[in-house]
């Protein structure tokens, strides 16, 4: 890492690919525009169908008149979070991503002001926060335990603000790091086992 402050290294290394296929759902990775730049996370409501619960980035699926991947996740996080589109100042896109359900799922990254004000919607969010982003940086991998089949699996996770962030949201980060920064953090697809940590973080898969 550089000595620059990273948004402007964001802004250095991303760019939207040239050609990308329409995704079946978009997220918006949104920073805000300061010294210590924080990144917009939500709590998905306990009363959805998927993912019920846990820590993402605003987003959702493609609807018919949608006319680009940019164009879902703004609009997205507009009605999750009240984001207005145009206080986004967008920078690139990350590679496609697959969900659990298998659906492809495609991350833009944007700024928005430090002081903005959004509102969540209550009937798909819980709460919305903000991490810091080099806290997130630096945050080590925590075990968090996921049932298949009445067996343990140990997914690595981040716990941020009284938050434990995983699968789909937290590979995405990772990507972030990676192509946005030029951080490469360690991240195994999983951990052996809860001696990883002191602390393991559980959930029962249903999906």
């Amino acid at each position: 890492m550089t000595d620059q402050p990273l948004t402007q290294v964001l802004q250095q290394h991303l760019r939207f690919a040239r050609r990308t296929q329409p995704a079946q759902a978009a997220v918006l990775i949104a920073i805000t525009d300061e010294l210590d730049p924080k990144v917009l996370l939500t709590r998905r409501s306990l009363y959805l169908n998927n993912h019920a619960g846990e820590v993402s980035f605003p987003g959702g699926k493609r609807n018919p008149n949608d006319t680009s991947n940019i164009v879902v996740a703004l609009r997205e996080a507009q009605e999750e979070t009240a984001l207005n589109p145009f206080d986004v100042q967008l920078l690139g896109d990350l590679p496609m991503q697959r969900a659990r359900n298998g659906m492809l799922v495609k991350p833009v990254v944007g700024l928005i002001p430090p002081s903005v004000e959004l509102i969540a919607q209550p009937t798909e969010i819980d709460r919305i926060f903000f991490a810091s982003l080099q806290n997130l940086m630096e945050a080590p991998a925590t075990p968090y335990e996921v049932r298949y089949a009445k067996q343990s699996l140990y997914f690595p996770s981040l716990r941020v603000e009284n938050e434990v962030v995983w699968g789909l949201t937290a590979r995405m980060l990772i990507t972030l790091f990676t192509y946005g920064l030029k951080y490469d953090k360690e991240w195994p697809l999983l951990l052996n086992s809860p001696t990883f940590s002191r602390t393991t973080w559980h959930k029962n898969k249903n999906t």
